[in-house]
């Protein structure tokens, strides 16, 4: 393959170690991790099958590892104990700590805090008056 895509082909692995593909050059049967979750699978501790480049101009290309399809397993089911772990995690960053409420929004980390505690002096809309009580 000619040209910047000729420098990502190496299906031998002599140039990085694992057989290495262009961007979409893929073959079948080797898949991302968010191509294995989107089919129900994971990898399974299995090592990297492959991996696929994308050059780009003045950084280095980007990485993507792929694991071979075969030999996924299916994703583990969500117990009720993991649950109910993930539905407190998310309301914790849900929480304002300034008031203390539910925003309704995970509160953004440049902030630190909800937008009405943030930015007090700005007015308020009909919706965050029942919010400043």
């Amino acid at each position: 393959m000619p040209g910047a895509f000729g420098k990502c082909f190496d299906p031998s692995g002599s140039q990085y170690g694992i057989p290495t593909y262009p961007w979409r050059y893929a073959p079948d049967g080797l898949a991302t991790r968010r191509q294995l979750r989107a089919r129900g699978l994971r990898p399974g501790g299995q090592p990297i099958a492959a991996q696929v480049l994308r050059p780009r101009r003045r950084r280095e290309p980007l990485t993507a590892y792929l694991y071979r399809v075969d030999r996924a397993k299916p994703v583990r089911p969500m117990t009720p104990g993991k649950r109910a772990a993930l539905a407190k995690a998310m309301c914790a960053r849900r929480t304002c700590p300034e008031c203390r409420r539910d925003a309704g929004y995970v509160i953004p980390t440049s902030l630190g805090m909800c937008v009405p505690c943030a930015f007090p002096d700005t007015p308020t809309t009909a919706l965050d008056t029942s919010r400043r009580g």
